[in-house]
Formats: structure tokens, C-alpha cells, sequence
């Protein structure tokens, strides 16, 4: 009986990889988005597109000025550059939630203010988000995800290069 002995060799080559830039430097980069609500009762993002670079450390202003209520608010979703991203703070008003890398599924603006995302982006792409009417404002349950297509909604896209 022959054997046969097989031999692998396995190298290893390091590889350094660079961000694209410093990912502790203060402060962020602002970058605003304001939703409104249009005559028809959609909402309105503007900008709709938002051009980001991994490896900078950004702060994106969510301003939802003409919110009257709970039914009326927006609910804004952004779970494909959240999960490409590492989080560092969310703020609403004067509460700061310190992320340092978890996630979230949602903001809801139920009145005026605005809502403040810090984050590095840390893959390239195009990532959609989603603006739509408060789950319940359509019937659905409390902080169901996902477009209610039974409301009135809108889209945008962040670029990451």
C-alpha cells in the first residue's frame, strides 16, 4: 500500500492597511440633513445625498424643524452605513449616548429638534436610507423597523469613498 503525504506550506505576509484619516481627531466634520414635511404630507430630506470618506470622523445633524406630534413625527433609518461604520455618540437634546461601537436600529423625531449621529464610516459603498412616518402613525406596533408602505416615506443615499 502507497501513501501519499501531502506537504503544505503556509506563509504569512502581513499586511499594514491605513485609514484614511485620524480617527480620534476632534472635532468631527458636520454634515446636516433636515426632513420636513411637504405639502402632500411626504417628508422632504435635503440634502438627499450626503458624500462621506472612511476613516474621517463625521457628526450628521438630523433637524426635524416641523414636527407637531408623535403622529406626525418621522422615523429615520440608516442601518446599512450604521453597520459599515464604527459609532462613537448619539445626542438628542442634551443626552449623549456614548455607542463606542454598538448600534441602533432607528431615531424617531416626534417633535421639533435634532438628533446628532458621531461615527466613522469604514467601508466604501452606497448606503440608502429610509424616512417614513412613526410605526404607529400608520397602525404598526411601537419601533417596528423597516419601510411602512402604508405611509408616506422618502429615500436618500450616503456615498462613502
Amino acid at each position: 500500500m502507497k501513501r501519499l503525504l501531502l506537504i503544505f506550506t503556509i506563509s504569512f505576509c502581513p499586511v499594514i492597511l491605513e485609514s484614511a484619516g485620524n480617527l480620534a481627531k476632534y472635532p468631527p466634520e458636520q454634515r446636516d440633513i433636515t426632513i420636513i414635511t411637504s405639502k402632500n404630507g411626504h417628508p422632504k430630506i435635503t440634502p438627499a445625498e450626503i458624500t462621506l470618506l472612511t476613516g474621517k470622523y463625521y457628526r450628521l445633524n438630523i433637524n426635524c424643524p416641523d414636527v407637531r406630534d408623535d403622529l406626525t413625527g418621522w422615523r429615520i433609518e440608516m442601518l446599512e452605513l450604521l453597520q459599515n461604520s464604527h459609532l462613537r455618540l448619539v445626542t438628542v437634546g442634551d443626552i449623549e449616548i456614548h455607542l463606542q461601537g454598538l448600534s441602533f436600529n432607528a431615531i424617531e423625531c416626534d417633535e421639533i429638534g435634532t438628533a446628532h449621529v458621531s461615527f466613522v464610516p469604514i467601508k466604501p459603498g452606497s448606503y440608502q436610507f429610509y424616512v417614513g412616518n412613526v410605526p404607529s402613525a400608520v397602525g404598526q406596533p411601537i419601533g417596528e423597523s423597516g419601510v411602512q408602505k402604508s405611509g408616506k416615506y422618502a429615500f436618500g443615499i450616503f456615498k462613502v469613498r
